[in-house]
């Protein structure tokens, strides 16, 4: 299913903002793209992410801005011992002033500027609000994938039905079966007769038999109608029901296909070959649903 969401919000002087977004797919498939330094975050949200989702490729995106600080500034302690030591040893050689604290700071390589570093308790706020964020960005995905199920569950519905109204069809050409293979086999006991071969009684009620069971199709059309009943009851659950929706196209198209290989008759074989369209437009939206 389908879907996009965002968030934003500011820590610490941080501007941080997510985009989520989602596709179809068969599985869950969870895709983070945060910058350096944000990977610690990274199994708390793969679990958000399959906590609330079960099917869809859902990717995430992190954006942080971080605050300019003036460096500060640090006293090379080593350097500046090595100064001193330095003009304690030239002190007796050569008349001199003691140097001052502002010389000594002049001295390349005395003073460093340093990068202001956070402290394990503003790194924590920020990783709690980073991480509040992205839980309100899926919520916010989960509504606007639940609008397009609400969608989805019209168009699937409407298909189901059309399977229904096809199964009901089903029935009336199953009615004329025997009929039809009533007569075919009339034609082939003619045909042996005018060869002079002779069938005896027994081989032709098991050949009747036979075909009768062939084209017996209302099992077939009883599995329809009590999967499109079972479909109809799983978009009405609320559930995650994508997948038990899938394996009952494959059920769908199954009986669909005995259907068509039972059919004695040309308008039995339309409404199979229309009972496969239907079921593989409906396979096509279920794809779509968690």
């Amino acid at each position: 299913m389908t879907g996009f969401a965002r968030a934003e919000g500011v820590q610490g002087g941080y501007g941080w903002s997510w985009e989520v977004r989602s596709v179809n797919a068969r599985n869950l498939d969870t895709r983070l793209r945060m910058p350096a330094g944000f990977d610690r975050l990274e199994a708390g949200l793969r679990q958000a992410v399959s906590d609330r989702f079960k099917r869809g490729s859902v990717s995430l995106s992190l954006t942080v801005a971080r605050p300019e600080r003036p460096p500060q500034l640090r006293v090379n302690r080593d350097v500046l011992d090595q100064v001193l030591a330095l003009a304690g040893e030239l002190s007796g050689r050569i008349e001199a002033a003691p140097p001052r604290i502002d010389g000594l700071l002049a001295v390349r390589g005395v003073l460093e500027a340093v990068e202001a570093e956070e402290t394990e308790e503003e790194r924590a706020r920020l990783d709690e609000a980073v991480t509040a964020g992205c839980i309100d960005a899926l919520a916010a995905l989960s509504v606007a994938r639940g609008e397009e199920g609400g969608r989805l569950k019209i168009l699937i519905a409407a298909h189901l039905a059309r399977i229904a109204e096809l199964a009901a069809g089903a029935v009336a050409c199953g009615e004329s079966q025997p009929a039809a293979v009533e007569e075919r086999l009339r034609e082939a006991v003619s045909t042996l007769l005018e060869t002079d071969q002779r069938l005896s009684e027994e081989r032709l009620a098991q050949e009747v038999a036979l075909l009768v069971a062939k084209s017996d199709v209302r099992e077939e059309i009883d599995r329809l109608v009590a999967h499109v009943e079972a479909a109809r009851e799983l978009l009405d659950s609320g559930d995650a029901v994508g997948r038990r929706l899938d394996f009952l196209c494959q059920e769908f198209n199954r009986e669909a296909n005995t259907l068509c290989s039972k059919a004695q008759s040309l308008e039995l074989t339309r409404v199979g070959l229309d009972l496969k369209a239907a079921v593989e437009q409906l396979r096509e939206q279920i794809q779509n649903v968690e």
